[in-house]
This record gives structure tokens, C-alpha cells and sequence, in this order.
């Protein structure tokens, strides 16, 4: 077993890849045709986004949409740098909504949160130990 990759869903895939790829400079790695399912190249695990509309076919009794949550959801992508601060202020520049500037942590990792447009959290951090 080996962790592939995670889905978030949101309300529209292409603004979602846009937004990662300016925001944290990650590639595209695929986009299907109809525009309901985006891949970045992020390393080994692949971050996807899927329209709401596919989890509702996958989802019948419902799913909470981060995008419409007005706190951020229990879970978040974590993006490791060795700037954090600067990964910060590119995502704040690209329209994330800051929820925690760059803290210095007692085990020695500098870490911040974003949300980004879509909902989804990100948090931002250093190398542990780093």
C-alpha cells in the first residue's frame, strides 16, 4: 500500500489549478476535457481537484464543500519550503486568506495556514528540523 494522491473538491477545477499553480508554483499535470477533474505535479503524491458535481455522483447522501464552509475543514495539505514566509506572502498575493502568519514552533519548524479560494487549507512549513 502507498498513498497516490488526494482529491479536494471544489466549485471549478481550472480555478483551482490556476490558483495552486500561481499561489505555490506546482505544474499541471492533467486536466481532463470536460473540466471536472485537474491533477498538479507535486512531488510523489499527486494533489487532484474534482467538481462537486463528481462527488455528488460518488456521494449520494452529501458531502461538506469547504468552499462553503465558513470555517476551514478538519484536514489540510501540508507544503514543505525552506521560505516560508515568502511562500506565504505569494499565496496571500494570489488571493489565499491568511489564517496564521509564520510562527517558529518549539520543535523547530516555521509554520503558516492559508485558505485558499477554493476552502481548502494549506498549511506552509519548514522542514521538520529544518
Amino acid at each position: 500500500m502507498k498513498f497516490g494522491y488526494t482529491i479536494v473538491y471544489v466549485p471549478d477545477v481550472v480555478q483551482s489549478l490556476q490558483f495552486f499553480e500561481q499561489a505555490f508554483g506546482f505544474a499541471r499535470k492533467f486536466l481532463h476535457e470536460t473540466g471536472t477533474y485537474g491533477e498538479l505535479a507535486t512531488g510523489d503524491t499527486t494533489l487532484s481537484f474534482a467538481a462537486h458535481a463528481l462527488a455528488g455522483a460518488n456521494f449520494p447522501q452529501g458531502h461538506v464543500a469547504a468552499s462553503e464552509s465558513v470555517k476551514p475543514l478538519g484536514i489540510e495539505v501540508a507544503f514543505v519550503t525552506n521560505d516560508v514566509q515568502a511562500a506565504h506572502e505569494r499565496a496571500i498575493e494570489a488571493g489565499a486568506s491568511e489564517l496564521s502568519p509564520p510562527v517558529a514552533k518549539p520543535w523547530g519548524q516555521v509554520v503558516s495556514y492559508v485558505r485558499c479560494p477554493d476552502g481548502t487549507l494549506v498549511e506552509l512549513c519548514s522542514p521538520v528540523g529544518g
